[in-house]
């Protein structure tokens, strides 16, 4: 059950080690995700009003925004999730996390796919900027407040600093 791997997951990254009970009830990104999840079925299916609207609810009890036409893998960690916001064609791959007020986003109304693409592995800090049609290499860090406007190669650590502009 999906619900129970996110939850293993956020109890193994999270230092805080919450309780299970914490972990279900008190996590808007667990909420987040599982909403989403429904959002996207709907999507899928050709519902596009009912995905929106499901969408909508979410980000109205959670804080976090993901557009249902948004690809999520598994175990996504949103932590302290407030501000997030995750575009239509965004694609998210295994075991990401991030952190409040990221935005994977488009740079401008160009049609067809103009959200990033995050592959397994990758951590994104509190503030930080993905926008565009780029690719985030699996393992790779990316430090609070970044401007990622360009394709990072898999591993690239950019934790060593406050802000990026790339």
């Amino acid at each position: 059950m999906e619900i129970i791997e996110i939850g293993r997951s956020i109890r193994a990254r999270d230092p805080a080690r919450p309780s299970w009970p914490e972990t279900v009830f008190c996590y808007a990104g667990l909420h987040a995700v599982m909403w989403h999840r429904l959002a996207h079925g709907l999507w899928r299916r050709g519902w596009r009003g009912a995905g929106r609207f499901v969408s909508h609810l979410s980000r109205f009890l959670t804080g976090i925004e993901i557009h249902p036409g948004a690809t999520i893998g598994r175990r996504l960690f949103i932590d302290h999730g407030m501000g997030v916001v995750i575009g239509a064609t965004s694609v998210i791959g295994d075991d990401v996390m991030m952190y409040h007020d990221v935005t994977l986003g488009a740079r401008g109304i160009e049609k067809g796919n103009r959200h990033p693409t995050i592959e397994n592995n990758v951590i994104i800090g509190a503030g930080a900027r993905v926008l565009g049609h780029v690719r985030i290499g699996e393992g790779s860090r990316i430090s609070a407040n970044a401007v990622i406007t360009k394709d990072l190669a898999p591993k690239t650590d950019l934790d060593h600093a406050d802000f990026f502009v790339i």
